[in-house]
């Protein structure tokens, strides 16, 4: 245990010496917060408090107050739990200071009281004096001087420690400073001559020097001795000069306060001037009185002036902020609406995913049933259906998304040559249904991977080449991408997609990228769609920074563009593994847990297709139980589960059992993204309605990957 007890004053010392000595703030701060980082690993209270101590004093000395507070406050509260010692009074001492220093005085004397309770009951007389010397300059600050002088006399009188001088030299500068308020000015140079003679004995604090030779000048300038005042003037610039040698992070400070104080000496030999001339100056007290009566005529006039553009202001503002709070109510009545309309999506959109699941799922395994040739048109068309359904569902949500504050913009590694040929095969048979005559154009000098975000990228490329596809039957589309423009670790790419089709008139050109805008009736009655495309691709580059240019003619093709400026990526080399273990699923067992009847029948029948076994629990609870005692190759977990929903049965089983791989099935809102599914320990998500080789495609991978 001595180990670590030294470790962390090692840290501690570390931090000091390079407060102290080397005056690195940075360096000490970062060696006391790995002190608190390995006081807190082997839980060690009592080093950590002095930890906390440390750093507090560190930030009061950087005058950052609050956060000073902040650390006095965490190292009183340990060190609170035992007995009293030293260490809890300077606490206190300390929090008194940073209150005094934001004029907090209410704060700063219970502080204070608190600091001298506890040096009271330890004993250490003489550090009560330091607490009496903060007392007596509130006091000060308050205007009660003469319990002020009381107090810091007291002060004077009981310290005879000589590593107290310094204290003892505040205290006299105090008292020098209340005589000069008081106009005592005698009195005043008095005790700042005993100040400069205890700082003379305590190795000569030159802050302390520099305070006492300022005061000593200006209390003999109100004395009316201006040669004394000039000494110490000029002693006192002399100091400055020379600390400035040393020091040049001072150097900026003190040369202010140089000139300021060269500024002050010429105004009092010039002073001194004009008191010898002041009779030469007799003659012209006529001519000042005129002109002041002048001057006090104009100041009149324009304090007039002011008072009416005040009183003018008052009403201008009184206006203002009463519109401000018109507009402030319809901001949030606007924001409550966006609100409501978000969370409405997210429930429609969920509700309608699960009986949408059942359609897509039940027409799916009749498909795989070889049905009758009269039936299958029938099939053919429920599939088709249900597919649309779910992409208009997707298209609502995506626009949801996008105008909201949850789009995050990724930058990874990827290669946009196999990007857009994998884009581009994807349309291979909506290319040949349209019988269109496809050209796929890259810059052969783009040879690098980029880093940036491929799926928004992919998103914008599908709705823009879907579109051109669609509305161009029998004709040709145009998918080219330029090098714009290159530096040695960035690159700017011109993309556009162009055709021959039915083009856009220009008076619905403005039109074309809003919400469920599709140019006509007649056009969304032939070619379908929801007309969300164009408004989803506009956002997403706006969110890029960049935008989308439209160029079209109505009969003669539409032309779509954009830039988008990517850092250069690495190569990587992606080795694509066939898995040879599919043969084994019909030895696999896996743990469908699922509420609703009807997605547990379409699931169950999916993996039996595949001869998987596969045993269904319609609860959270029991589930844990069953994995506690069962054993199985997969889970397929539903999220919204009655009871316990799906993330807190994943957390608990994670709890006892690390290695089974867990599949969410949700039909997903918003709120529930990927990666906070992942969070709860889910190692996959199938979304619903699920698309059936993406489905197989998942489960086989968790399947066959041991």
């Amino acid at each position: 245990m001595a180990k670590i007890n030294d470790s962390t004053d090692y840290y501690l010392e570390i931090g000091l010496f390079n407060k102290e000595e080397k005056k690195s703030y940075s360096k000490a701060i970062l060696y006391t917060e790995k002190a608190i980082d390995y006081a807190k690993e082997h839980n060690l209270n009592d080093k950590l408090a002095d930890c906390y101590l440390q750093l507090a004093t560190i930030f009061f000395e950087l005058e950052k107050n609050d956060s000073a507070i902040d650390y006095y406050i965490r190292a009183i509260s340990i060190y609170s739990k035992s007995e009293p010692k030293s260490n809890i009074a300077l606490s206190y001492y300390g929090l008194g200071k940073c209150y005094l220093k934001k004029n907090n005085i209410a704060y700063a004397e219970n502080y204070f009281e608190k600091s001298t309770v506890v040096y009271e009951k330890l004993n250490f007389l003489e550090a009560i004096e330091l607490i009496n010397l903060q007392k007596a300059i509130i006091k000060k600050e308050k205007g009660r001087y003469e319990e002020a002088v009381i107090i810091l006399k007291g002060v004077i009188d009981n310290i005879s420690d000589d590593a107290l001088l310094s204290t003892k030299t505040e205290a006299y500068i105090q008292v020098g400073e209340i005589e000069l308020i008081l106009k005592d000015y005698p009195q005043a140079i008095d005790f700042l001559n005993l100040a400069k003679q205890s700082n003379e004995a305590s190795n000569n604090d030159y802050k302390l020097t520099k305070r006492i030779y300022k005061l000593l000048s200006t209390t003999y300038e109100k004395n009316n001795n201006i040669s004394s005042s000039n000494f110490y003037l000029k002693k006192y610039v002399s100091l400055t000069d020379s600390i400035g040698k040393f020091n040049n992070s001072n150097l900026t400070e003190n040369t202010v306060d140089k000139i300021q104080f060269d500024k002050q000496l010429k105004t009092i030999e010039q002073l001194d001037k004009e008191r010898k001339s002041q009779q030469k100056t007799l003659r012209f007290s006529k001519l000042i009185s005129i002109l002041s009566i002048a001057l006090i005529s104009i100041l009149s006039l324009l304090s007039l002036s002011l008072y009416k553009n005040n009183k003018i202001r008052t009403s201008t503002n009184k206006l203002l902020k009463d519109k401000n709070k018109e507009l402030t109510l319809e901001k949030e009545k606007a924001e409550r609406a966006s609100k409501a309309r978000a969370d409405f999506l997210s429930t429609v959109s969920h509700e309608l995913r699960t009986p949408l699941n059942a359609i897509n799922g039940i027409t799916y395994l009749l498909l795989q049933e070889k049905p009758k040739v009269s039936q299958l048109n029938y099939l053919k068309s429920l599939e088709f259906s249900g597919n649309y359904l779910l992409n208009f569902i997707n298209d609502i949500l995506e626009i949801n998304r996008l105008e909201s504050d949850k789009v995050f913009i990724e930058k990874i590694n990827f290669n946009l040559t196999e990007l857009s040929e994998n884009i581009s095969a994807s349309f291979k048979e909506f290319i040949n249904e349209n019988n269109i005559n496809f050209h796929l154009n890259i810059d052969n000098s783009i040879t690098y991977n980029l880093k940036g975000d491929p799926t928004k990228l992919s998103q914008i490329l599908i709705n823009l080449l879907n579109n051109a596809i669609k509305f161009s039957k029998d004709g040709d589309v145009w998918y080219t991408i330029k090098k714009k423009s290159e530096t040695e670790n960035n690159v700017t790419l011109y993309f556009e997609i162009s055709d021959n089709g039915i083009g856009i008139p220009k008076e619905k050109q403005d039109a074309i990228f809003d919400s469920f805008s599709q140019g006509s009736v007649e056009i969304n009655r032939t070619y379908g769609g929801t007309g969300l495309g164009l408004s989803i691709v506009k956002k997403i580059l706006e969110i890029m920074g960049s935008q989308i240019h439209l160029k079209s003619e109505s009969g003669k093709g539409s032309t779509f563009s954009f830039e988008l400026e990517f850092e250069k990526g690495i190569r990587d080399n992606i080795v694509i593994e066939v898995n040879q273990k599919v043969e084994f699923l019909n030895q696999k067992n896996i743990l469908l847990v699922e509420d609703n009847k009807i997605n547990q029948m379409i699931t169950k029948k999916m993996l039996e297709k595949r001869g998987i076994t596969c045993k269904i629990i319609d609860n959270g609870e029991d589930a844990i139980e069953d994995v506690k005692t069962n054993s199985y190759d997969l889970i397929l977990m539903d999220v919204h589960l009655p009871g316990i929903n799906g993330t807190e049965a994943t957390s608990e089983i994670r709890k006892f059992n690390n290695k089974i791989p867990i599949v969410a099935l949700t039909a997903i809102s918003l709120n529930e993204n990927r990666e906070m599914l992942l969070s709860y320990g889910m190692n996959d998500v199938i979304t619903k309605p699920f698309e059936p080789e993406h489905f197989y495609t998942i489960v086989t991978k968790y399947l066959t990957s041991n």
